[in-house]
């Protein structure tokens, strides 16, 4: 006989949809969950690298896709935020890095990617990450944004932030590993040795 708070408990029901894709279903074939980190990398930093080893660490395969900063000056040219990029994630094998141009959503749907993967680093960065996730949905309604925070000694941490110390010749190791330091401090010379 059922008690009275036996019929209370809520029945959760797994939940199935055979329009999301990465789901493993019972003896089927195991499809990669494939994700995309989209961003500037400009320059890449710790807090992108720590996103970066959890989200390995949570798929099958995480591209890692530079865009071309639409609408503003990079300080690092494409090819420099590239090989900066495949150098710092070498040694993860689940990680691929390339570049692309155009939507989002048709860059993942190219390599069947169904996850983005975003990093938010305070409140004030949800707001518009969020436009976006919706937006992406609203264009792809299988693409799905997972939202990671840094550790919290990375969570103060942005590009903009190292590209001001750099050139104010503050300190980078802290912030950015050794290889991309250096690119950063030539950087810095080329750019003060321009007329």
């Amino acid at each position: 006989m059922e008690t009275r708070s036996q019929s209370l408990q809520p029945t959760i029901q797994p939940f199935h949809d055979s329009k999301t894709p990465d789901v493993k279903q019972g003896g089927g074939e195991h499809k990669p969950r494939i994700a995309v980190y989209p961003g500037s990398f400009d320059p890449v930093t710790y807090g992108h690298l720590d996103i970066i080893h959890r989200s390995a660490n949570l798929f099958d395969r995480v591209v890692i896709a530079v865009t071309q900063n639409v609408g503003k000056a990079p300080f690092l040219d494409l090819d420099e935020r590239l090989d900066l990029l495949r150098e710092v994630t070498k040694d993860i094998d689940e990680v691929e890095v390339t570049s692309f141009g155009g939507l989002l959503v048709d860059f993942a749907r190219s390599i069947g990617a169904s996850i983005v993967i975003r990093g938010l680093r305070a409140v004030s960065d949800f707001e518009f990450e969020l436009q976006m996730a919706l937006t992406n949905r609203s264009l792809d309604p299988n693409l799905e944004t997972i939202f990671l925070t840094p550790r919290g000694k990375f969570i103060f941490l942005s590009s903009g932030l190292v590209r001001e110390l750099c050139l104010l010749d503050g300190p980078l190791e802290r912030f950015v590993p050794d290889s991309v330091a250096r690119v950063l401090r030539r950087k810095r010379e080329e750019l003060r040795a321009r007329p």
